[in-house]
């Protein structure tokens, strides 16, 4: 297992690379160029701007989260063409640099959706929190609107710019049903995976996040099924998963442990956080220890380690504790504690 840390950048993070460099076995930067629109090829000179600063820290970043779909791949316009080609030219310039994974997803968009970014918890702490009654009968413009007021940073799938074309993308996808959603992702992967094979690089879907429908929008990595169905749309080891516990985890019956070992080899990044999933339907987000939560994370770290797991793997969100203004989800002191309980699963494994 090779450990890695969601780092937004430079200016864009209150998490620096110093502090990111002294969290124990952390390897590598799990980046993106923010900046840039989807649907945009990225530019030689902000790739390079990254992998210097993280050369300079010893850290490599060899594993990119996300290269974002622009909405026309998803909804499946004759203009993707245009985007797609963008995305193989960016794919290229990663693999120069060194990129070997990247995770991306196909939900519409949203690519998140939370309604308090800041639930507070039992021990004072706070977290990313999921109200299911409310978004079963919310307006998305409302929700849009209050999450925005809470960000103070930018949050990938929540861009300004995407945010402002609310209504015509709601129009857009009225017409658009799962497998309308399921050819659109398989055109995409037909054109880009061998691309991305010829360059060394594994695609690693995000699953839906809430792996469920929202607002009336299609979603369809969602569990095991989907997953299956994922891996035959394009038979290629570079056709991969980014198996992320919480967001799988969300939907009690979806059993990570078993996902673990039944995709084994088709894994190459793994999210590791908890859930503590309510009989309503809500969520919230807790510390990375398994009894804080619903999710099995001791287990889903042995199943990893039995099945010669060699891929990466990134703590995810974290709570905010000891007073912490950070970006939500996504500050230093919660995320360090998670790598080190899930070092400390994975070393005991080797201890025994």
């Amino acid at each position: 297992m090779k450990m890695v840390f969601r780092w937004y950048g430079e200016g864009n993070d209150t998490v620096t690379l110093k502090q990111i460099k002294q969290i124990p076995g952390v390897e590598g930067i799990v980046w993106a160029l923010h900046d840039v629109p989807a649907g945009e090829e990225w530019p030689m000179d902000k790739i390079l701007a990254y992998k210097e600063q993280a050369d300079s820290y010893g850290l490599h970043l060899e594993v990119v989260e996300s290269v974002n779909i622009h909405e026309d791949i998803k909804l499946g316009l004759p203009s993707r063409d245009i985007y797609i080609d963008r995305y193989k030219k960016t794919i290229e310039k990663l693999a120069k640099v060194g990129v070997k994974t990247i995770c991306y997803n196909f939900m519409p968009v949203f690519d998140w959706v939370r309604t308090d970014l800041f639930k507070e918890l039992e021990d004072g702490s706070t977290a990313l929190f999921y109200e299911k009654a409310k978004v079963d009968g919310m307006d998305p413009r409302e929700l849009v609107d209050r999450i925005a007021n809470d960000l103070d940073f930018t949050m990938p799938g929540w861009e300004p710019e995407r945010l402002k074309k609310l209504t015509p993308l709601f129009e857009a996808y009225s017409s658009v049903s799962e497998e309308d959603l399921w050819s659109n992702l398989q055109y995409f992967l037909e054109e880009i995976i061998p691309v991305a094979e010829s360059n060394g690089i594994k695609m690693a879907i995000h699953p839906d996040d809430p792996p469920w429908p929202i607002f009336g929008l299609p979603r369809i990595i969602t569990g095991p099924d989907s997953l299956r169905r994922l891996l035959r749309l394009v038979d290629s080891p570079s056709n991969g998963i980014t198996l992320c516990s919480g967001s799988l985890g969300a939907n009690p019956r979806n059993d990570i442990s078993a996902m673990v070992r039944e995709f084994a080899g088709h894994i190459p990044f793994a999210h590791i956080r908890n859930v503590r999933v309510y009989d309503n339907g809500d969520f919230i987000e807790t510390s990375h220890r398994t009894s804080d939560g619903t999710v099995d994370i001791a287990g889903i770290v042995r199943a990893y380690h039995e099945t010669g797991f060699t891929g990466y793997a990134r703590p995810d969100h974290g709570r905010h504790i000891w007073d912490e203004q950070c970006r939500p989800g996504y500050g230093l002191y919660d995320r360090a504690l998670g790598i080190m309980y899930l070092w400390g699963v994975w070393d005991s494994m080797n201890a025994s």
